[in-house]
């Protein structure tokens, strides 16, 4: 990597948490300074603006969400883990260390709706890209006769979705796991619900 390709990954890396928790309106450029200790000269020398650092600051937390959810996915064997996999990643029992802050997709809607439109795109398309994950494990599941043939593998993945969301606004409403591990517990009966006797 180049210097400047260090530069701007220091920044992204640094200001990720920051973006996520506070979000784009939220996050001042004290903040930024604070969290890269670089000068504001420094930062909109290797980005055009604040937007630009908090579009890929989202891509940063984006891909390292989906990289630890694919991990754990990867270590399953069979379609039906994988499903299940998508679902308890998120449970408090796995443990796994998701960028501070929440699920970055939830938190970029809420925050750019109506107000910053690339941002809500990005957040959007991170949503797709999550059902499309889903859809495939389902439509392979149902392929190979482990899930029920009448499984309807959109509305199964966007029901999983919802309920899982719902689970982290309710985490972000009362700080407790147990909450959202609940809505989580809700997830896995609809995704145990298409499995064939």
């Amino acid at each position: 990597m180049s210097k400047t390709e260090r530069t701007r990954a220091h920044i992204i890396a640094s200001t990720a948490a920051i973006f996520n928790k506070k979000g784009y309106a939220g996050t001042s450029i004290t903040d930024m300074t604070k969290a890269t200790q670089l000068t504001s000269g420094s930062i909109y020398g290797n980005f055009a603006n604040k937007e630009e650092v908090a579009l890929a600051a989202f891509d940063y937390n984006l891909a390292n969400f989906r990289r630890l959810v694919q991990l754990e996915v990867n270590k399953c064997t069979t379609t039906k883990d994988k499903l299940y996999m998508y679902i308890q990643a998120y449970h408090s029992s796995a443990n796994l260390k998701f960028p501070e802050g929440g699920c970055p997709m939830q938190n970029a809607l809420v925050d750019a709706d109506d107000t910053f439109e690339a941002l809500r795109k990005k957040a959007a398309e991170g949503i797709m890209l999550w059902k499309k994950d889903l859809v495939t494990v389902i439509q392979q599941g149902i392929k190979e006769g482990v899930f029920r043939p009448e499984t309807k593998a959109e509305k199964t993945a966007l029901h999983i979705i919802a309920l899982s969301e719902f689970g982290f606004l309710m985490y972000s409403v009362s700080r407790s796991r147990k909450q959202s591990d609940e809505m989580l517990e809700i997830a896995m009966e609809v995704a145990k619900s298409i499995v064939r006797d």
